[in-house]
């Protein structure tokens, strides 16, 4: 389940439409007919054909007229607000599955915690139905919240960091570290019966340098971290930020890199 709302930047996210915490709309242009219903429909003048990317940002409202037009379904929502009680429903559906394979279900984003209250409520009503979960996070979160929150109600955490220096990680995700280090070491030291797996993004021109990756391994191993993965970088996320209008970085590779070159 993915969550929209994240405090980090990164040039690199996998999944750039849950960033922003407000409903979007996402421009397909390969399904594009080019039949000129949603220009019709717009009442903000937003829509531009002569531009790739379509809608016109600064303009756009996200009255969601043209999604509703288009036939093509070129235009879509990306995000919509819902109860604890609707996403039950509709994940509940799935039981079955989760029964007979033991999985469960994953909260993730953007960055879950953002929406602390709401993930607590849909937790609670989970483990009373038996139902195995885990969360994908940042780590960037009030600890307090976290603890007296969903920690309690998560089988499994799997916490993301990216780069060792503090400094390097403002200017390049937009927060310090400094919070998600503290945050990792008292998960691991106060709960240590909690299954925690860390993650690392191999990213080139970001974290993929041996200073970077020496300096995290030393400190988790001083931490007594016990699951490390490292996430080799692909290029999913750079075609959904133009969709939704977001600019990308040029410096980001466009080809997947193997997990064997690491």
């Amino acid at each position: 389940m993915f969550l929209k709302g994240c405090p980090l930047q990164c040039p690199w996210c996998h999944n750039p439409e849950f960033i922003n915490p407000a409903p979007e709309i996402a421009f397909y242009h390969s399904r594009c007919v080019g039949c000129g219903e949603c220009g019709e429909v717009c009442r903000d003048q937003a829509i531009s054909y002569a531009t790739p990317l379509r809608i016109i940002r600064n303009r756009c409202t996200v009255c969601g007229l043209c999604v509703e037009a288009c036939p093509a379904r070129a235009l879509e929502f990306v995000g919509q607000e819902m109860s604890v009680e609707e996403v039950l429903e509709i994940i509940m559906r799935d039981q079955h599955f989760y029964e007979v394979s033991g999985g469960g279900v994953t909260l993730s984003g953007g960055e879950p915690t953002v929406q602390m209250e709401f993930i607590s409520a849909l937790l609670k009503e989970l483990k009373a139905r038996g139902v195995h979960t885990a969360i994908q996070t940042s780590g960037y979160f009030v600890w307090e919240e976290f603890a007296s929150g969903p920690l309690p109600l998560l089988d499994l955490i799997f916490m993301d960091i990216k780069i060792a220096d503090p400094r390097e990680h403002r200017l390049v995700t937009g927060v310090e570290n400094t919070v998600i280090r503290e945050n990792l070491e008292r998960l691991i030291r106060e709960f240590p019966d909690k299954e925690v797996v860390v993650r690392i993004p191999i990213v080139p021109g970001y974290t993929a340098f041996a200073e970077n990756l020496y300096a995290l391994s030393s400190w988790l191993e001083d931490i007594g971290a016990r699951q490390v993965v490292l996430l080799p970088f692909h290029p999913f996320g750079i075609s959904k930020a133009e969709n939704i209008g977001r600019q990308v970085d040029e410096r980001l590779p466009r080809k997947s890199l193997c997990q064997g070159s690491f």
